[in-house]
């Protein structure tokens, strides 16, 4: 990876890291399903520039109904999955359980979409369950009150991000990417637009909830996307989703720095067997048998 490449994956770590401070902050004024519309409003209007071709144009038509289970599945449920969960759960907790999106996509591929296991992965995947359980044992509570809903909406969102990437891989793939991301996108703002608006709150929303949501959108959406399709361009999809280890991070040094959260030992650790295990179950980290004489 080149040196340009490296510090784009550090900036896009850090944009995707800060949404999860923009939803924590702006959540409680907007609700989950309003705040999801703006963002994925705002984003596809950012975008749609990159599908001002008529060719694009006609592949979004002719694919309009695979965009349409992408953008369900990709951006919409588990967007407002985990605009739900950090109604609750703190910025740092939320992002650390995102992290553990690769285990869902290898273990639905594996049953659904024939891709193959290796002997190796099935130990990252209970690694990184493990930590998950580390992380959120003593708040799995899910009486009134509790946590333990929270924590499952914030697992179903990596459960749908799984379906997205194995759909995505099996059926779209032929796609270019703008059409992807903006096709993908404007689906997901027409799906909500309804909900959206429906659900709106009453109340006015603050300047501050406001700024939140629009960064939400401008940066860790149309930016983001920006820059995670031209770096699977230039460096690689493996490389690129190496991008998973790094959000947990920015995310927790982002919540400490700006929302004040608390960075205990469980988190760290936690954390840290969480990552271990995603980074054997994706092949990042692997090992060789040393050959005997």
């Amino acid at each position: 990876m080149s040196p340009a490449d490296s510090l784009r994956l550090i900036l896009l770590s850090t944009l995707w890291g800060m949404s999860f401070i923009f939803m924590r902050v702006a959540v409680p004024e907007f609700g989950p399903v309003p705040l999801i519309l703006v963002r994925m409003g705002v984003g596809s209007l950012l975008l749609l520039p990159l599908l001002f071709s008529l060719r694009y144009l006609r592949l979004v038509w002719e694919h309009k109904g695979g965009l349409l289970l992408l953008g369900l599945a990709n951006h919409v449920l588990p967007f407002v999955l985990l605009a739900v969960a950090t109604l609750r759960l703190e910025a740092g907790f939320t992002s650390l359980i995102n992290a553990t999106t690769p285990i869902f996509t290898a273990l639905l591929g594996a049953l659904f979409f024939t891709t193959p296991v290796q002997r190796q992965q099935y130990l990252g995947l209970a690694l990184a369950f493990f930590g998950v359980y580390v992380l959120s044992a003593d708040r799995l509570d899910f009486a009134l009150g509790g946590d333990g809903w929270f924590i499952l909406a914030a697992v179903g969102a990596t459960f749908c991000y799984g379906v997205a990437s194995n759909y995505s891989k099996t059926y779209l793939s032929h796609l270019p990417v703008r059409v992807l991301a903006a096709g993908s996108t404007a689906m997901s703002a027409l799906i909500l637009l309804v909900p959206g608006l429906w659900l709106w709150p009453s109340e006015p929303i603050s300047g501050l909830a406001w700024a939140n949501g629009l960064g939400l959108a401008a940066f860790s959406t149309t930016l983001a996307f920006l820059l995670y399709f031209g770096l699977i361009t230039s460096a690689g999809a493996t490389a690129t989703s190496t991008v998973t280890f790094l959000v947990p991070v920015s995310a927790l040094l982002w919540g400490y720095l700006l929302l004040g959260e608390q960075l205990s030992l469980q988190v760290m650790v936690g954390m840290t067997i969480t990552l271990a295990g995603t980074a054997i179950a994706t092949g990042m980290l692997r090992w060789r048998r040393r050959e005997t004489a």
